[in-house]
């Protein structure tokens, strides 16, 4: 009888910067941050309480990869999870079948905020360490979600 044969061990940071990039695709080039964003956007078919489970979950793992992972506390390009993270908070704000139109809205605002900074988008950014990391997100995919929900309060977007 034979043993089957076991996996090397992973070097230790693999785990967390796996997660950081969102199982790599931080690494995709052009825009690793539009493609962190878009990574998530099947999740709206789910509908709102699945993207903001997705949005803590998201949010959890990358403060936990980015605790682990000290040259990632700068923001490199590659750590993606944030963007996930932020994305999926927009995303919530959209009804079930929201459909293309409020997709691509949620798309573009959010990344609209997420690279402009805006007020309090920047002020997070430019907070030392994980917390600027991962709350820049956090707070651009809100600004995102506070606008979709005024259009749908005024009825400009159902």
């Amino acid at each position: 009888m034979s043993t089957p044969l076991a996996a090397p061990p992973l070097p230790a940071a693999t785990l967390p910067r796996l997660v950081a990039s969102l199982g790599g695709v931080g690494f995709i080039r052009p825009a690793p941050g539009t493609w962190g964003s878009a990574i998530v956007l099947p999740t709206v078919l789910l509908g709102p309480d699945a993207c903001l489970a997705l949005a803590a979950l998201l949010a959890l793992l990358g403060w936990w990869a980015l605790e682990r992972l000290p040259d990632a506390r700068t923001d490199p390009g590659w750590v993606v999870i944030d963007e996930g993270a932020g994305q999926s908070i927009a995303l919530a704000a959209l009804p079930l079948g929201a459909g293309a139109t409020g997709v691509i809205l949620a798309f573009v605002l959010f990344r609209l905020f997420d690279i402009t900074k805006p007020g309090p988008v920047g002020w997070a950014d430019r907070q030392k360490g994980t917390t600027g990391v991962m709350l820049d997100d956090l707070i651009a995919g809100a600004l995102a979600a506070a606008l979709i929900l005024a259009l749908r309060f005024w009825e400009v977007l159902s």
